[in-house]
């Protein structure tokens, strides 16, 4: 089956990324707009560990799910951290967020790789990159509601550095996997 609860899950990820942008924009921060924008990233960042919990659960594990689900998660955390390092401008919010950002790029083309030399399974997701997406979310879900300045948003940008670093250890990890392959 196509649609299926989990998919309509991450589907909803894949919608809510432009709701959080046009709140975060555009609903001034006095009205609790960044606020209301962190909420609602919290909750479409909750259906990411939803979709794959009940896609496991009930069976109804999809192709169309197996390639969303990742690419939902990516848009939805590269989105948020562009908006932050757009309205902070500071160099220690930019310099995660580009690991970040080039970290995803870097795995997503060496899995593309991987997959058409038939060997995706060896650069598969791993524990360190779902504690590595947790940090990320919790983090960025503090940073879009806090203002840098402000005790929770320090915890958040050190939480988001913590996620900077788990990015790159799982990065090494990937790549040396891989490293037989790339060395041809």
């Amino acid at each position: 089956m196509l649609i299926n609860l989990p998919n309509l899950l991450t589907l909803s990820r894949v919608v809510l990324i432009p709701v959080i942008v046009f709140v975060y924009y555009l609903v001034k921060p006095t009205d609790y707009g960044h606020f209301l924008a962190a909420v609602i990233f919290a909750l479409a960042s909750a259906t990411d560990w939803l979709d794959g919990y009940l896609a496991r659960k009930l069976n109804q594990m999809t192709p169309l799910g197996a390639f969303l689900d990742p690419v939902a998660d990516k848009v939805i955390v590269a989105v948020a951290l562009a908006m932050l390092v757009e309205t902070y401008a500071d160099p220690l919010l930019t310099v995660p967020a580009m690991v970040i950002i080039g970290r995803e790029i870097v795995i997503s083309a060496l899995r593309e790789w991987m997959a058409e030399m038939g060997k995706r399974a060896s650069v598969a997701v791993s524990f360190l990159g779902k504690v590595k997406t947790t940090c990320q979310m919790i983090s960025i879900t503090g940073l879009l509601a806090f203002s840098l300045g402000t005790p929770l948003a320090y915890a958040s940008l050190t939480l988001l550095y913590v996620a900077a670093v788990l990015t790159l250890w799982s990065m090494v990890i990937y790549i040396r996997a891989a490293w037989p392959e790339l060395r041809g």
